[in-house]
This record gives C-alpha cells, sequence and structure tokens, in this order.
C-alpha cells in the first residue's frame, strides 16, 4: 500500500492505493473526536466498522462519497481483494476545529449536518453519494499525477479542495430518494454487473432480467441513485481501465481499445481525449518517459 499524508488546513489527508496479490485487512483508527470524509476511486472493497460491539458494513465502495463522526473508539477496517485494488482518500478533522472555519463553510455543515455536529453515539454516518462525473475525474488526477515534490503536494491540495467542494455541492441540492431498500440493493447489483463486464455489458433488457427491474424503472432510478445514465457508466469504466492499460501495461493504443470494448480506434480516442484532455498515444508516451 502506497500512502500520501497532506496537511490541509485543519485536516489531515490520508492518499491511499493498494495492489495486493492475497486478501488483506487493513485497518485505521481515530484520534479523537474528529469528522470524517471518504472518496473512493476503486476498488468495490468492503469497508467494515466496529463500536459499542456493533459492526457495520459498507460496501460496493468504488466510486462513494462519505462523511461520518468517529471517536477513538470505533475501529475501520478496509478488506481489499487481489481483484479490487483499493484507491480512497479520507479527510479528517477535528470537531473542536470546525469553530475556526469560515463562516460560509460553517453554515455547510450547521445546516447539512447537524448529526454529526451533535452526534449521539461514538460513530455517526452522515449523508453518501455516488461521486459525480467532475468528483470522479478528480480522483483520477489525484491517483494518476506524475508531479512530485511541492509541485505534488500544491496540486494534490487543490483537487482535495475540489472534491470538498463538490460534496458541499451535493449536500445543498440533496433531494429526498423515493426508492426502497429492495430496489437500492437492485441497483447496486446492477452496477456491479456492468463494472464487472464493461467491455462486453449486457443490454438494458438482459440487464434488467438479471436484477428483477422493468427497463423503464432500471434506467431512470439508475441514474437517480447513481447520477449517471448506464451505458454512460460504462463508458466511463471502459475509459478509465484503458487509462490503467495505457499507463502501466506493455499494451498498444489498438490492444488497449479492443479489451476495453471499442471497436474503432479513432470512437476511442475521441471519447478519451474529451474525459481526460489527451490523445491515448500521450499517456502511453509518458508512460516510457517516466520508466525510462
Amino acid at each position: 500500500m502506497t500512502t500520501d499524508i497532506l496537511e490541509l488546513h485543519d485536516c489531515i489527508v490520508l492518499i491511499e492505493h493498494s495492489n495486493t496479490t492475497k486478501t488483506i485487512v487493513q485497518k485505521c483508527e481515530i484520534d479523537g473526536d474528529a469528522l470524517g470524509f471518504a472518496f473512493y476511486g476503486s476498488g468495490n472493497v468492503e469497508l467494515e466498522i466496529k463500536h459499542n460491539d456493533q459492526t457495520k458494513y459498507l460496501v460496493n465502495t468504488a466510486g462513494l462519497a462519505i462523511c461520518f463522526f468517529g471517536n477513538q473508539k470505533v475501529e475501520f477496517s478496509h478488506k481489499i481483494e487481489p481483484d479490487k485494488p483499493l484507491q480512497s482518500i479520507s479527510i479528517f478533522t477535528k470537531l473542536k476545529n470546525l469553530n475556526s472555519l469560515p463562516q460560509a463553510e460553517k453554515e455547510i455543515f450547521e445546516n447539512h449536518l447537524p448529526q454529526l455536529l451533535n452526534p449521539k453515539e461514538h460513530f455517526v454516518k452522515g449523508p453518501s453519494f455516488y461521486m459525480t462525473l467532475e468528483m470522479q475525474l478528480a480522483v483520477q488526477k489525484i491517483f494518476n499525477t506524475t508531479y512530485t515534490g511541492n509541485t505534488r503536494e500544491l496540486f494534490l491540495k487543490s483537487q482535495i479542495n475540489e472534491l470538498l467542494a463538490h460534496f458541499y455541492a451535493l449536500l445543498a441540492s440533496e433531494k429526498k430518494s423515493d426508492l426502497s431498500e429492495t430496489d437500492k440493493d437492485k441497483l447496486f447489483q446492477a452496477k456491479e454487473i456492468v463494472t464487472i463486464n464493461y467491455s462486453t455489458p449486457p443490454s438494458i433488457t438482459q440487464l434488467s432480467q438479471m436484477v428483477g427491474l422493468n427497463s423503464n424503472k432500471l434506467k431512470k432510478n439508475f441514474k437517480e441513485l447513481f447520477g449517471i445514465p448506464v451505458f454512460k457508466y460504462v463508458q466511463e469504466e471502459r475509459l478509465n481501465k484503458a487509462y490503467e492499460l495505457l499507463r502501466e501495461s506493455e499494451k498498444t493504443v489498438q490492444e488497449s481499445a479492443w479489451e476495453v470494448g471499442y471497436e474503432s480506434l479513432s470512437s476511442f480516442s475521441n471519447a478519451f481525449h474529451k474525459k481526460f484532455g489527451m490523445r491515448p498515444n500521450d499517456v502511453k508516451q509518458q508512460f516510457f518517459s517516466n520508466k525510462s
């Protein structure tokens, strides 16, 4: 596991990236009363939270942004599988530090996170969201940057600030969902299916049959829950995987495009450029120059 530790205002930021050849459990404890945010770039790992002889779990964490209150009596454990590398960004600040926030930021916490400011238990879970495309892009930039030294630290801090700003915006615009827990479970199942089968995804009709939701409800509620249509999500997964292949493997641009499900190289290149602001060849050349 590689970890960057940053200080940002009155916050401690942990940027963790883990690839493993066997299942491991990574534990973390909080020092004192703290408010935390966590953003998961990849993994679908299982987050276990223990307190007061209780155990809570969060699964399918990839793409989630969460917030919570916790103290030293809470133990967090990430269960990381070999085929599900962890990318997480955790931000912690002591509860007492919130008094020194600018008034505008303080009002966000007072208006939207009162349960975290006045916790009734050792652990209190706040609102969670599926990250918007802007948030996902900020996370990707954090884990893919090639900057070093002071430039790297400055860049990482700028992206952390962007993530928090987007999270605050989601809090401000949050509306009550009418989705039942059963339907949410089916939608998370659908997301897991297309995440695994991104290169050859099932059709909407096939996917709806697999999870037990009619096609119209699947399309409408998937976008409502995750903020993105099903096949836009599939495209994002394809491009993210292609970026990894170009950076971390010896595969050519053409081979990477084929592996993630693109038959047309020009369509792949255009979609890639629209998402990352650079062509696939640029990433491949950057990868080789960094290795040499």
